[in-house]
């Protein structure tokens, strides 16, 4: 069997002990993508290389035997398949077969080839041979330990996995695009066309009906605001959840996107913000132990439904930095069906989980909290604290919208 793992190298500190041990197995070959040069303190390069150590591969594709592949906003990480005591973010992918399967095989290529993808053996020093027993071994009891029996055991109880095992996964059969940035984006090289941007904009077309959108960090700039507005003012519906500063677990970006709520909400857009669903010790009191943060779980799938006919699911957030630093990825599906399934979801799902926002008589956002009966309004924001209020007020002061 042979492995290609390519990583962006933003996230992948601590892991040089291990990666070159993979490295230095013979089925493995990984590289890093847009690596940092100075190992440790690895924060340094983004003082001394700032202009290319911020713009990462943000893309997220998984392919085996060139048969199938998963693409969507799901990070490797215990936090994102729902291991973790922590925060658990709540994700959205597509296993994909048929032909667009060549498609993301042929962009993986495309990045491992590409300028910004390296060697893991021309940045790290080999594996210290006394160092693979114990690595080893650590794999092996963790593998054995209660905790992952019991996330292995839980696994094969869904129904997702025993119909997967038993050849009877139902497929959905759609016309599919994917959609993609050129790795040279991250070198300021792309074309215009070479972007996802521009891809998604000629895949999906101008919104005649409705547009639904779900994105854990959004950003919509003047610009964007200006553009959902208009697209109220033609009659188009538009609904859009995000994290609610209790679940967000970028405080910097949600200061980002708090300064355009009442612009949206004047312009007719229909705003939900997802609550932090597992609730941490305290925050049956109102407390978020963590002030700039979630303890609970947060919103991180990025799709969108257009007109109820076609669907986006990929890694691209709506926000500056996916549009012009990072690279990302994504399938644009050509399905009523699963268009409507969204559609269907977002009315029955997204309210029972969200505040639902709106503006007062003095045109000031308010929170409607449907869980509780009478539901309950916030005049600020649910579960925080005045400095922290006061916090996001001078990050949304801050004119770093680009880098968001």
């Amino acid at each position: 069997m042979r492995v290609r793992l390519l990583l962006d190298d933003g996230g992948t500190s601590g892991l040089d002990r291990e990666l070159a041990a993979l490295a230095a197995h013979p089925n493995f070959e990984v590289r890093l993508f847009n690596p940092f040069a100075l190992r440790w303190p690895k924060r340094l390069g983004y003082v001394t290389d700032f202009a290319r150590t911020n713009r990462r591969m943000h893309s997220k594709s998984f392919t085996a035997d060139n048969q199938a592949s998963i693409v969507g906003g799901r990070n490797v990480g215990d936090e994102y398949f729902g291991a973790s005591d922590g925060v658990v973010f709540a994700d959205l992918d597509v296993l994909a077969v048929g032909p667009v399967v060549q498609d993301v095989s042929a962009e993986f290529d495309r990045y491992w080839a590409s300028l910004s993808a390296w060697p893991v053996e021309s940045i790290l020093p080999a594996a210290d041979p006394a160092v693979l027993p114990a690595l080893s071994a650590r794999a092996l009891a963790l593998a054995r330990s209660d905790a992952a029996q019991a996330y292995v055991q839980a696994l094969r109880d869904t129904a997702l996995i025993q119909d997967l095992l038993a050849g009877q996964l139902a497929l959905h059969w759609s016309r599919v695009e994917m959609v993609s940035d050129d790795p040279a984006k991250v070198l300021q090289q792309a074309t215009r066309s070479g972007h996802l941007l521009d891809q998604l904009h000629r895949a999906i077309g101008i919104p005649q009906r409705s547009v639904v959108l779900i994105s854990p960090y959004f950003v919509p700039t003047t610009a964007g605001t200006a553009a959902l507005a208009h697209l109220r003012a033609r009659g188009v519906t538009v609904r859009v959840m995000t994290n609610a500063y209790e679940a967000t677990d970028v405080p910097l970006v949600h200061g980002g996107y708090a300064k355009h709520r009442k612009a949206l909400l004047r312009g007719g857009v229909d705003l939900y913000e997802m609550r932090r669903s597992a609730l941490a010790p305290g925050a049956e009191r109102g407390v978020n132990p963590n002030p700039l943060g979630s303890s609970g779980a947060s919103l991180h799938a990025k799709t969108f439904a257009v007109d109820g006919e076609r669907v986006f699911v990929g890694s691209f957030n709506f926000d500056p930095r996916s549009a012009l630093l990072n690279t990302e990825l994504g399938f644009v599906i050509h399905s009523a069906e699963f268009a409507r399934l969204i559609e269907r979801k977002f009315e029955s799902e997204v309210p029972r989980r969200s505040y639902t926002l709106r503006l007062s008589e003095h045109g000031e956002v308010e929170w409607l909290d449907t869980a509780h009966t009478p539901p309950v309004v916030h005049t600020t924001e649910p579960n925080s604290r005045w400095w922290s209020r006061a916090m996001l007020r001078l990050l949304a002061w801050l004119p770093i919208d680009r880098l968001l």
